[in-house]
Formats: structure tokens, sequence, C-alpha cells
């Protein structure tokens, strides 16, 4: 079920996070139903997550990490884990009861959505180059429409290219972290490491980390309009959100150097594991949540 990788069900928050400034409700109004979707979304992704072990057991075998995994291990069988991944996506569409009657549908729709994106990947397009990326990129897409059509908000378009292109540079990363790490017996764990290499996968983690930085610099000048603050004594507006920028970019450089040097294949274990990473994230948390206070004041 990997339950390390729920932390991605922050980007169900995003939506609803950013958009809380501009939306008529209160955050009391919209947590509850965000919170909801984070859950639907995590029983989503763990059900799929089964299913892509089950795939994927024979390779993970030659993994030093995967092979420690339930089915991998011979711990669960296959069938044992396609039954639970069929009893998770029933309680994810349990869970849509929880939603309003109008975002619910959305909801609905776009978990379906990710479910099948999902299932397709670990079935047929991660054997594709380009193409299992731009798979796993949407699903990170989907998570935020999802908090968006729970909460009831509308996504910013910058917002959504920056989720897509943060996403493809995990993506990239981990595949360039792998093919560190595993070095010739990549190929055996992942078979589109056949086709990639170490100078694309190089270009595609700097272009994707770049346009991340430039579409969430293009979405902070977006809501300088809300966000703009006057400072005492000067007279002056500016924008708090923009000191955002120097955690993000200290991150993703980070996350870069460690890749480059295999201390990790995997980004989401990078974030849990490296403390220079941990203190820019929440540097950044509390600059954003910080930011966002001061804008709507007490609770409504």
């Amino acid at each position: 079920m990997r339950p390390k990788q729920w932390a991605k069900g922050v980007f169900v928050l995003v939506g609803p996070l950013y958009g809380l400034a501009e939306a008529s409700a209160s955050w009391r109004d919209i947590l509850p139903p965000t919170l909801v979707a984070m859950v639907i979304f995590a029983l989503a992704s763990s059900a799929c997550y089964i299913v892509n072990d089950v795939v994927d057991a024979p390779g993970d075998r030659l993994h030093p990490r995967k092979r420690g995994r339930p089915i991998a291990s011979g711990a669960v069988s296959p069938p044992q884990g396609l039954a639970l991944a069929g009893v998770l996506l029933l309680a994810a569409g349990a869970m849509l009861a929880w939603i309003a009657p109008g975002p619910r549908w959305w909801l609905g729709i776009i978990a379906f959505i990710y479910a099948a994106n999902t299932m397709l990947y670990s079935i047929h397009l991660k054997k594709h180059v380009i193409t299992d990326v731009m798979s796993l990129s949407l699903g990170f897409v989907l998570r935020v429409l999802g908090g968006c059509a729970a909460a009831a908000v509308a996504p910013s378009t910058w917002l959504l290219n920056c989720t897509l292109f943060i996403a493809m540079f995990l993506a990239f990363g981990k595949r360039l972290g792998e093919r560190r790490t595993l070095g010739e017996d990549a190929a055996a764990s992942r078979s589109v490491q056949a086709v990639y290499t170490d100078e694309l996968l190089r270009m595609a983690v700097v272009v994707t980390a770049v346009a991340t930085l430039v579409t969430y610099a293009g979405y902070v000048q977006f809501r300088e309009a809300t966000h703009r603050m006057l400072l005492p004594g000067l007279d002056v507006l500016v924008n708090p959100l923009w000191l955002t920028m120097i955690p993000a970019t200290y991150a993703l450089l980070r996350s870069i150097v460690l890749l480059e040097q295999g201390i990790y294949d995997d980004p989401t274990e990078m974030a849990t594991r490296d403390f220079p990473m941990q203190a820019a994230a929440g540097l950044f948390a509390l600059i954003t949540l910080g930011v966002l206070w001061m804008h709507l004041g007490a609770p409504r």
C-alpha cells in the first residue's frame, strides 16, 4: 500500500489552499471536503500501487530496495493483493458520499480517470519512453483538480502547469536516480530504462526543473494582486509570496545534486530523509501559510 506515498496527497490540498483567498466560502467549509478527497486519492493510489506491484514483481525482486515489498518477497500472493486493491477502490467510492452532490460528481469523474490512468500505466504505459513520465505527471495534476473539485475552487492554469512540470521533474529524477544506484541492472528493474540514457535524463531533469521554477514564478506574479501587502512606513506594496521562491529554488537544486550523487533513487524518499530538503519544505510551507493567514486575517 506504500503509506509513504500518501505524502503525495498534499497536492490535493494545493488548489484549495491557494484558491482560498479568492473563494467565497471560509476555510471551515473548504477543509472537510478537501481532506475527504485526500483520503479518496490515498485509497485509490494504494489500490493502484498494489496492482503495479503485482505486475512488477519479477523486476522488483532484482532491486535492492523493492525486493522487500510484500508481493515481490512472497509475503502476499498476487490474488490476495488484487483482492485488497478491489476493497480499497470500493472504499474510495464509498467516501464520495461525504462530498456535496455537485462537487461529488466531478470528484468521482476525476478520481476514476486517475485510477484508470494509473492502471494503464502499470499495465502498459510505463513501457514507453516519455509516455511513462507523462502518465505519472497526469496523476499529480488530477490530484490538484480533485482537490479543487471537492472544495469547489477554480484551479489556476499557472498552478496546473507548475504541478505538471514538478511531477515530470520527480519522475525523470527517479529514473536518473535509479541509473545511478542500479547501474546496468536498471533496465532489468524497469524495462523503459533500456531506452533512456543518462544524457537524456539529465537534460530532462534540468528542463523540467527550470520549467517548474518559471511557472511557479508566473503563479506568484499572477497572485500579486491578491497577496500584496503594504510595508509600514514606506507606503510600498510588495508580494510576500515571492519569498517562497527561495526555498523552492534551493530544494530543486539540491534534488539535482543528490540525484547526481546517486544517494537516493526516489525523490519521495529524498524528501522524507534528507534534512535540508525537509527544512526547505518546512520553510516553504511556513511562508505560504503565513502569507495566506495575513491575507485572510482571522478565520472566517
